[in-house]
């Protein structure tokens, strides 16, 4: 089903393309594909004067960060290399992109994000980013809540297993939102 996607309400955000996490993540696309259509995505979104918009996730002392009591625990930010937070070199960062970081799963608690996106009169956003179950189900699952209109570029997301990436993809981004390829997105963004 094709889709049309307004290029002064439609913003590109890309969750967790970090060093970090992307040299870890990559089933069932590798993290490569992923990043290399996410700067796809970006490079025609800034070419087209739309936003962009670059989430990480980073904390300093991991204090700032939610610590509740499961039964699997998280990296404690000791245990990350100096660039584990640093965004991958192939999005290039421009000066106009937007930059968040978060300090937990999804992009709209504890940041600015929806604000940077209503005040640009956004009210869709392509989303991709690593991981699908993770980081972005969260933060597409928050768009939905907030009133979004989101589509998630399938091809530009992974996870550490093929089972949760599948899951998201077939069972739960359907129910809110629209899941195509980055090809797809490209040609309703430049039509």
């Amino acid at each position: 089903m094709d889709i049309v996607l307004d290029r002064g309400k439609t913003a590109f955000v890309s969750i967790d393309l970090q060093k970090g996490i992307t040299s870890f993540a990559g089933s069932p696309n590798s993290s490569s594909d992923v990043i290399r259509n996410a700067a796809r995505l970006a490079e025609t979104f800034r070419k087209n004067g739309a936003p962009v918009v670059l989430v990480n996730v980073s904390s300093k002392d991991g204090k700032d960060m939610l610590s509740p009591l499961s039964d699997q625990q998280g990296w404690r930010s000791s245990d990350r290399p100096k660039d584990w937070a640093e965004l991958v070199p192939e999005l290039n960062r421009q000066e106009n992109d937007i930059c968040i970081t978060k300090r937990q799963w999804g992009a709209f608690y504890g940041t600015e994000l929806d604000l940077q996106l209503r005040r640009r009169k956004i009210d869709t956003i392509v989303i991709c980013g690593i991981s699908t179950n993770i980081g972005v189900e969260t933060t597409v699952r928050e768009a939905y809540q907030h009133g979004y209109n989101i589509v998630v570029a399938s091809d530009a997301c992974t996870a550490q297993t093929a089972e949760e990436h599948d899951h998201s993809i077939k069972y739960i981004f359907p129910r809110i939102a629209r899941v195509r390829t980055t090809d797809e997105i490209l040609a309703a963004l430049t039509e």
